[in-house]
C-alpha cells in the first residue's frame, strides 16, 4: 500500500507541475503596479487545462484517502 502512495505522489507532483500559472500572461511590473485588473478575475479553464485540473483534484483526494488508510491500518 505504501508503494501505491509513492506512485500516486509522483503522479500528483507531475500533474501540479503541468498546470499553467494563472498569472502567466501578466508581467511582474503589471502585478506590482496593479496595471492588470483582470489578474484575479474568474477565468474558465477549457480543454486540457480543465482535464489536468480535475485529474489533479482526483489524485489529491485519492492521495489523502490512501494516506488516512495507511495511518489507521498501521
Amino acid at each position: 500500500m505504501e508503494m501505491a502512495l509513492l506512485i500516486l505522489s509522483v503522479i500528483l507532483i507531475a500533474l501540479v507541475l503541468l498546470q499553467g500559472s494563472k498569472a502567466s500572461d501578466a508581467g511582474a511590473s503589471q502585478i506590482i503596479s496593479g496595471g492588470n485588473s483582470e489578474l484575479f478575475q474568474a477565468q474558465k479553464e477549457r480543454g486540457i487545462e480543465l482535464f489536468i485540473s480535475r485529474l489533479t483534484f482526483l489524485c489529491g483526494t485519492a492521495f489523502m484517502v490512501l494516506a488516512f488508510l495507511i495511518m489507521f491500518t498501521a
